[in-house]
């Protein structure tokens, strides 16, 4: 029995991992996937990669294409959701802020430097032709820490996905002031290249069942009320949610990691570009 362990936020997206671990299709392979949670995102997932906690990641792609640049030794093996993620901009329930214009030169919550709510900060600001330089962060580690953060005031807006964050806007916690969708497919599925050049079978394995999986997803009965019970959502968010995305079995398309590190170049996020051959492993 191979055991890989993989890494993940505790997101609606992800929800194909969880059934298709539950009905036993990797066991009956002969590999037991171990699913480790991720509230801090992808920043906290990349670290994990480096140190070896987890083999697999399903990541955001400009965060793990940054890392990678950086020196993580893992590869992207494919384009996990094929869709932008849509990050919700939010401000506590009591700020003063009620538009986008009014949040330039204000202090971010982030999860982590290098993470998606920190990169896509930068994108935001440079989609308003704000001043990237003049940035602030505030690092909250997780959802839990940026709610006490814009309630407390020690930051002022916060970036994170929009359907996650809906029950708290729904509640009065926040109060979401604008969309920024991502300019890229936004999940990809990194592995470690020991695991690519150790397990390659097993891999391949794994993508085989997650491919069949999120091909017939969102044809399974009832999946809009799992996916509203399972992770505290309305049914008319989820089926919103469910019509603009899609789910991808294919590699990751070399032209759009040309785009991702051409944004984080202009933004100063990473100080060289790579040939996409490097970012990617072919299965």
């Amino acid at each position: 029995m191979n055991t890989i362990k993989i890494g993940g936020v505790p997101e609606h997206f992800n929800l194909p991992w969880h059934l298709s671990i539950e009905d036993g299709s990797y066991l009956k392979n002969g590999i037991q996937l171990e699913w480790i949670e991720y509230p801090g995102g992808t920043g906290a997932m990349c670290e994990a990669l480096r140190n070896k906690d987890i083999d697999i990641a399903v990541v955001l792609t400009e965060g793990v294409t940054k890392d990678i640049i950086a020196g993580n030794p893992c590869k992207i093996v494919q384009t996990y959701i094929q869709t932008p993620l849509i990050w919700g901009i939010h401000v506590g329930a009591n700020s003063n802020y009620s538009s986008i214009s009014e949040l330039q030169n204000k202090k971010a919550a982030i999860s982590r430097y290098g993470s998606g709510s920190h990169l896509m900060a930068h994108v935001n600001a440079q989609n308003h032709d704000w001043d990237t330089s003049l940035l602030q962060f505030e690092v909250i580690r997780n959802l839990n820490g940026a709610v006490d953060a814009l309630t407390n005031g020690t930051a002022d807006y916060f970036m994170w996905e929009h359907f996650t964050t809906k029950p708290l806007v729904d509640n009065g916690t926040f109060r979401r002031v604008a969309d920024c969708p991502t300019p890229w497919p936004c999940f990809v599925i990194a592995v470690r290249e020991e695991i690519l050049s150790t397990n390659t079978e097993t891999v391949r394995t794994i993508l085989d069942i997650i491919n069949t999986t999120t091909s017939d997803f969102k044809h399974i009965p009832s999946i809009d009320r799992t996916l509203a019970y399972r992770y505290d959502q309305q049914l008319k968010d989820i089926h919103e949610w469910l019509a603009i995305t899609e789910w991808s079995q294919s590699s990751i398309d070399k032209e759009t990691l040309i785009k991702v590190q051409d944004y984080l170049f202009n933004l100063d996020i990473i100080d060289k570009k790579t040939d996409p051959k490097n970012l990617i492993f072919d299965l």
